[in-house]
């Protein structure tokens, strides 16, 4: 009985409408359960301009009152005029002409009209949806930066770029996603810039997904990913109108939708992880500073942990005597190897970080910090561990901090565990082997069918803009990865 019954709501979705108001009113009454969906609200008027009975369906928890009343509802009762979009004030007024039309675009915020002997409908959009407003970016922090930040408004965040990008070729497509509960994804690109075959890709592995439903862009981007068992993602994710519009302006494509405070930047390579939104805005030593900075605390957060234990463990002449003497002193009393003591900071440090994200926020940092000094104290006076793996842990934790991108941060944190299990076999050795095969897996990674690596492996005619960037008034080209239409930067 369930699935005949399912199976007739799938059929009468299918319908078109019919002349028969009272019918159309039916099947749609039945397929929003009228009567028990409480804010699903069916309205009833006599048109002034035609003398018609018309029936106004929508939910009332997600359209604008004053909107209905203003520009659908007091127009129909007052307004004389030749056809409906004469009378109507509302923006944008479209035809329906089946019932899954109608339940689409009513689940999207809009008011379906349907008038007494016609088979065509109208759907008018007065959708409003409750967001927060615009708030600073919570993990892309800058100082000297605007301070605006995508929310969970799809056309606010269109606007935020638009606001940006004042260039009539700046394309905003949408293509729904979800065969249940349809949600529409935006691509937004650059018409006369944008790789024609990159953004084919990109249509086709949207329009290809079969699910009942994509939530967010979080979930999309694990959707249309190449390689999903990959350490490192091949998709930016940014909080930063400015730093998407920055992107969209080189060649690439960004992805937006409803109820994701982020977009999609893509195709990426490991620069556009590397690369911090402030960067642009400093002056040019300054900028190049912070990244030579970053790159160092890249590399630091990778192998200091590793290089410790594959040293101490296997390489002791690569130590001076003064300081072997003082490690060799410091581990005298601890009883367990260097790997294990490795591990268990690490883990601990991982537990801290975890803990003081889920933590209410008055109380993260307190106990972040009270629990990183009290288990290091602690750990280091039962002699567990010993002072100096409480620094190099705590060196290495700090240091993948300043990648502030949370995708590459995880990267980051993975590959430190791997490569620390490497030294732990043949020291250097090992390390090394680890190091290249992690380099060679970089090399091997395409986003979309550029590598990950490039500008600088493969070569490409751009501002080789990875480890520092030229002056701005230098840079002449755009990313040559991409193969943009136009590779010369104008002005």
């Amino acid at each position: 009985m369930f699935f005949r019954k399912k199976k007739q709501t799938e059929d009468n979705k299918a319908l078109p409408l019919s002349r028969n108001l009272s019918k159309n009113t039916k099947n749609l009454k039945e397929l929003f359960s009228f009567g028990l969906n409480k804010d699903f609200t069916v309205r009833e008027l006599m048109a002034a301009y035609n003398q018609k009975t018309v029936q106004l369906f929508f939910y009332s928890s997600i359209v604008n009152q004053q909107k209905i009343y203003q520009g659908i509802i007091r127009p129909l009762l007052e307004a004389d005029g030749d056809d409906i979009y004469s009378i109507l004030t509302i923006e944008k007024i479209k035809e329906i002409k089946n019932l899954q039309d109608a339940e689409d675009d009513i689940n999207s915020g809009n008011v379906v009209l349907l008038f007494e002997d016609e088979k065509i409908g109208y759907s008018l959009n007065v959708s409003d949806f409750k967001h927060r407003s615009i708030g600073k970016p919570e993990n892309e922090n800058a100082v000297k930066a605007p301070k605006e930040a995508f929310t969970e408004s799809l056309f606010v965040n269109i606007s935020l770029i638009r606001k940006r990008i004042h260039d009539k070729q700046l394309i905003a497509e949408g293509k729904a996603v979800g065969d249940r509960s349809k949600l529409d994804v935006t691509i937004m690109y650059v018409k006369d810039v944008v790789n024609n075959e990159v953004l084919e890709n990109v249509r086709e592995r949207i329009s290809d997904l079969s699910v009942d439903n994509v939530r967010n862009i979080e979930s999309l981007e694990q959707y249309i990913e190449e390689r999903p068992y990959s350490i490192v993602s091949t998709m930016l994710y940014t909080e930063r109108p400015d730093r998407a519009a920055s992107h969209l302006e080189d060649g690439y494509i960004v992805l937006l939708m409803e109820n994701s405070s982020a977009c999609l930047v893509l195709p990426v390579t490991f620069w556009s992880f590397f690369h911090s939104g402030e960067d642009r805005y400093l002056r040019f030593l300054f900028g190049n500073f912070s990244r030579l900075i970053r790159f160092f605390a890249f590399i630091l957060s990778l192998l200091v942990s590793a290089t410790y234990i594959a040293i101490t463990n296997y390489h002791t002449e690569m130590i001076p005597p003064d300081l072997l003497l003082a490690i060799t002193a410091a581990r005298e009393r601890v009883p367990f190897p260097v790997i294990f003591e490795v591990l268990l900071m690490e883990l601990a440090f991982e537990l801290i970080r975890e803990a003081g994200l889920r933590i209410p926020n008055p109380l993260g940092p307190t106990i972040g910090i009270v629990g990183a000094l009290i288990i290091g104290q602690a750990a280091v006076e039962a002699n567990i561990v010993s002072p100096i793996v409480v620094i190099i842990v705590a060196l290495s934790g700090l240091c993948s901090f300043a990648v502030a991108n949370v995708s590459m941060n995880y990267t980051i944190r993975i590959t430190r565990f791997i490569f620390i299990f490497a030294a732990s076999f043949m020291g250097m050795l090992s390390l090394t082997g680890a190091f290249l095969l992690w380099m060679m897996y970089l090399a091997s990674i395409k986003s979309f069918g550029v590598p990950f690596l490039s500008p600088l492996s493969p070569a490409y005619k751009s501002t080789q803009d990875t480890l520092f960037r030229k002056m701005i008034k230098n840079e002449y080209f755009r990313p040559g990865q991409l193969k943009p239409k136009d590779i010369r930067k104008k002005g």
